[in-house]
């Protein structure tokens, strides 16, 4: 690897991980304690002995023994350990996670820590596999040579420097005695595999964007700044109060309704598509689908803006209010979304509408709110703006809340998709389909063009639940005679 004195500053320092990464830097230092520490010994590794080579199960005895947990959290801390590249396998290098059993690991030099603000940078990747490219005469990993090529292409303009530079370390790395070599070599790849992971796996120092600003100064606030603090931490006060345990109730009772929901918690069915390639989850939950899943429909019956924010469910709830005869207060909420989310230059237009259809005297579709939310709402149309509905939407989501939700959740249509759901079969794929997979991952549907799909469907939609002029409709029958 490339050596350098003089460490660009990435604004590392900013991040709040560091402190996190400073307490694993102290637990792996007491690790490598010569009496308290993780024994080592000397093992062969291909006919050359490997000097300071640990087990994991001796890993993991030393943090169960040290932090006093079970068998399970230490595998899991030393995992994390590994993820960071403070420990590394000597074997199986491909997998960053710590066995419990007689697998083979050394603690990595702390020249390799991610706390020395060491950015793994193209050029330095690109003369380490141009350095294993050498070594290994061409024969690299598949993973490493999907990034050798691409890095040939993108780093083509100094390529002849780069292959310079591979040389010289090459020979220089000859010089060294072999088993200094080979536990370089292992350091420097576990480093790479670490900031250069291979595809579906799971990169622990990924980080987000740089921050620009140093959350740890101290700034002085100005007198305007503790005036407007002040006046929040009394308006603060004197807002009412909610008992602990009414807070936690509902927040058991939140985990509990949606903890099968949660990707995070309950396995995606039939399979996670950012871990398979398999986009069988994406096309079975579509927005607009004719029949969809059981965990779908389970979840509209959680509340009203689940069923409302599903627009297969939403499609599903007009059919029943179709029957029922009282679809105008849901075509209200809608339109109030669309002069919500819609553009600014048709907000007059869509609102002049909207009051001429539901609210004006003698609509087609009036719908019945109290006198003050009426009165507020046309008063508020004289100089329209995006939400000038809101009261009256509100409004009408409390009487669909209260009444048609419960009473939709009880009628023969709901129970109907219940029955014809689909239950997906969990996806179990092999490493090789896995690797199929990827290959022959295809792009999705590009969003403008779902947009546009949307927007002719709401075109259909509304052209077929336009009331019906009966004069015109006669006059062209008329004509026709």
């Amino acid at each position: 690897m490339t050596i350098r004195t003089n460490r660009p500053d990435r604004l590392q320092h900013f991040r709040p991980r560091v402190h996190c990464l400073k307490k694993l830097e102290a637990i792996v230092v007491e690790m490598q304690d010569q009496k308290s520490g993780v024994k080592g010994s000397e093992q062969k590794l291909n006919v050359t002995s490997i000097p300071h080579v640990i087990a994991g199960k001796d890993i993991v005895a030393w943090i169960v023994n040290k932090m006093k947990t079970p068998v399970e959290e230490a595998q899991a801390f030393g995992t994390m350990l590994v993820a960071y590249g403070y420990v590394y396998p000597l074997q199986n290098h491909k997998k960053l996670v710590l066995c419990n059993d007689a697998s083979m690991y050394r603690f990595q030099t702390p020249y390799f820590w991610p706390t020395q603000k060491w950015f793994a940078e193209d050029t330095d990747y690109a003369i380490y596999l141009a350095k294993r490219n050498i070594r290994k005469k061409g024969q690299l990993e598949p993973y490493e040579q999907a990034h050798y090529n691409h890095l040939h292409k993108w780093l083509n303009h100094k390529w002849d420097f780069i292959v310079m530079q591979a040389a010289e370390q090459y020979k220089a790395g000859k010089e060294r005695k072999k088993p200094d070599r080979v536990v370089f070599d292992c350091q420097e790849r576990a480093f790479w595999m670490v900031n250069r992971p291979p595809k579906r796996t799971f990169s622990a120092v990924d980080t987000g964007p740089e921050r620009l600003v140093d959350p740890n100064t101290e700034q002085v606030a100005s007198f305007d700044e503790l005036r407007r603090q002040h006046i929040f931490y009394q308006q603060a006060i004197m807002r009412s109060k909610v008992k602990s345990s009414v807070s936690l109730g509902a927040l058991v009772k939140y985990i509990t309704t949606y903890k099968n929901h949660d990707p995070f918690l309950a396995p995606c069915l039939p399979s996670n598509p950012w871990q398979t390639d398999n986009d069988s989850y994406w096309n079975l939950n579509m927005r607009r689908v004719d029949l969809p899943t059981k965990m779908r429909v389970e979840r509209w019956s959680f509340s009203l803006f689940e069923l409302l924010s599903d627009l297969r469910g939403r499609d599903d709830f007009k059919i029943f209010l179709k029957k029922e005869f009282s679809g105008e207060n849901l075509a209200f909420w809608e339109a109030a979304e669309e002069l919500k989310w819609g553009t600014a230059s048709s907000m007059s237009s869509k609102a002049e509408s909207i009051f001429k259809m539901f609210l004006a005297p003698g609509a087609p579709r009036w719908i019945n709110i109290d006198g003050r939310t009426m009165g507020l709402t046309v008063k508020g149309l004289d100089h329209p703006h995006r939400y000038v509905l809101e009261a009256a939407q509100t409004h009408v989501f409390l009487l669909m809340k209260k009444d048609t939700f419960f009473r939709y959740l009880k009628s023969p249509v709901y129970k109907d998709i219940q029955k014809k759901a689909l239950n997906p079969e969990p996806h179990n794929f092999s490493p090789g389909q896995l690797d199929q997979n990827a290959q022959s991952r295809a792009p999705g549907i590009h969003p403008i063009i779902l947009w546009k799909q949307e927007e002719e469907e709401k075109a259909k939609a509304a052209a077929a639940s336009a009331p019906v002029d009966v004069k015109s409709m006669m006059s062209k029958i008329d004509r026709k005679k």
